[in-house]
């Protein structure tokens, strides 16, 4: 493995859900019976059986107590008895003030925790959403709830979509790399369930199936910090990759709408990584002195079970190699740009179950975004 003249870690990782869980067939006798399409209505449970998702999680559903699933959410109405598009983008981003930030709390006070710092070390802080905006933002809201130094600096990766962690992760290790005294917090939100698209559009079906709200928060460091997780390692940071595939700028997009943010995501999306992304993803391995063949553990973020599929294919993996990404579409659905962190921590569960050793794997995290873009991560883990 190539040398880095600068060694920069991720000390401590956290993630969190809303409260509300929801059953994906429940899910979906849910949408049928609101009437939010009409063509498709009669298949919508067996779409979202397909989608590879169990169960979500909502800022807009109450608790389960065992209620009617119907009364557990007010803000959907049948198109006859609200807007037939479904409520304002005005409407959506009030939930998103109201919801993201306490949610996006709860995981960085866990990730400072972990980390055996003070949140009072923080010198900068990464903000990650693409569900919504609102100034003063997120950063802001922690700066209020988590007491921050008023000098912390701020930055945001905002409407980059799922890949979006891997940016802000990659701001982090050049802050850190640059001053060996900084701590830098990365905070990723997002609450995709309050887009769910009133449509006849195929595409857009797919996504309301798919998505799903939650967090996640990340420590970065130029040296470990004794994290607190007990059972857990860190990863040192040794190189980041992005590559954009060519002609595909049609495939993933993210719209802002008047009706909340558009999803299309193209059934060539998997064709296209499949074709395009062995060559670069090996040069640049090869190029690190290493090899797709030496990753222990692959955090391929789950767009959708076709794009996990397009992956295994693409790089030559027997498909149980995704076991922890498709575990995690399962559990949570696609929670964008928080994703691959909730990948990381299944990885580390099953270590812990299973005495792994922590010292010198190799873990790629690897994900997609609209343009069509792909960005990588290549982590050494050890205790």
């Amino acid at each position: 493995m190539t040398n880095h003249p600068t060694s920069v870690q991720i000390t401590s990782i956290a993630t969190g859900i809303p409260d509300g869980v929801i059953d994906q067939d429940v899910a979906a006798g849910v949408v049928q019976r609101l009437g939010l399409t009409k063509r498709w209505n009669k298949v919508l449970p067996k779409l979202y059986q397909k989608s590879g998702v169990s169960r979500r999680s909502s800022v807009l559903l109450a608790p389960d107590n065992g209620s009617d699933p119907d009364l557990r959410q007010s803000f959907y109405q049948p198109p006859s008895q609200q807007a037939p598009l479904g409520p304002t983008t005005s409407q959506r981003m009030e939930v998103y003030s109201q919801h993201a930030a306490p949610l996006l709390e709860k995981v960085a006070r866990s990730a400072i925790l972990k980390s055996g710092l003070d949140a009072s070390r923080i010198t900068h802080l990464v903000t990650v959403s693409c569900t919504g905006f609102v100034a003063p933002g997120l950063d802001h809201a922690l700066f209020e709830s988590l007491n921050l130094a008023p000098t912390t600096q701020r930055s945001h990766i905002g409407f980059m979509g799922c890949h979006a962690m891997i940016n802000g992760l990659r701001v982090a290790q050049s802050i850190a790399a640059s001053d060996p005294h900084a701590v830098v917090l990365v905070a990723a939100v997002e609450l995709c369930s309050i887009h769910q698209q009133y449509t006849e559009d195929p595409e857009q079906i797919v996504a309301n199936s798919l998505f799903s709200d939650g967090a996640a928060a990340a420590i970065v460091t130029q040296s470990p910090t004794n994290p607190k997780n007990l059972g857990t390692g860190s990863w040192k940071v040794l190189s980041s990759l992005s590559y954009k595939i060519a002609n595909s700028s049609d495939l993933m997009t993210w719209k802002i709408g008047d009706h909340g943010f558009q999803m299309t995501l193209s059934n060539h999306v998997p064709n296209r990584i499949e074709e395009d992304l062995p060559a670069p993803l090996e040069a640049w391995l090869n190029r690190l002195g290493t090899s797709s063949k030496q990753i222990r553990h692959w955090v391929v973020h789950p767009g959708g079970p076709r794009i996990l599929d397009s992956v295994a294919q693409a790089m030559d993996l027997e498909p149980e190699r995704l076991w922890a990404s498709r575990q995690t579409l399962a559990n949570y659905g696609n929670m964008s740009s928080p994703t691959i962190l909730f990948i990381m921590e299944e990885i580390l569960r099953q270590q812990a179950q299973a005495s792994d050793p922590l010292d010198s794997a190799l873990w790629l995290v690897l994900g997609f975004g609209p343009g069509l873009h792909a960005e990588a991560l290549l982590l050494e883990q050890s205790n």
